[in-house]
């Protein structure tokens, strides 16, 4: 879990996205995530993590529902939610951490 603490602890906002292959609302938020990635540029990252890939990451992050969302900023948690999102939604809640 070392590379996640170096992927969280940027000055710049981190929107990771816990997904799964299989799970169809993962599926429809591929689309979407590239929308806000797209948006914002270099004033954020954008990350997807396949739970599938990263037990252990998932489940120490207790990830239960799919997709879960969350918002990092100099390694602390800002935001999380589970569910499909709009970009819009998206690109407003991590802007107000740029």
């Amino acid at each position: 879990m070392s590379k996640f603490g170096e992927l969280i602890e940027t000055r710049v906002p981190v929107l990771l996205d816990f997904y799964a292959d299989w799970d169809d609302a993962c599926t429809d938020m591929h689309a979407v995530l590239r929308d806000v990635a797209a948006a914002l540029g270099d004033k954020a990252r954008v990350i997807k993590i396949d739970i599938d890939k990263n037990k252990e990451l998932a489940e120490a992050l207790r990830v239960k529902g799919l997709p879960t969302l969350m918002i990092y900023k100099n390694g602390e948690m800002k935001w999380r939610q589970s569910g499909e999102q709009d970009a819009n939604t998206l690109i407003g809640l991590v802007q107000e951490f740029v």
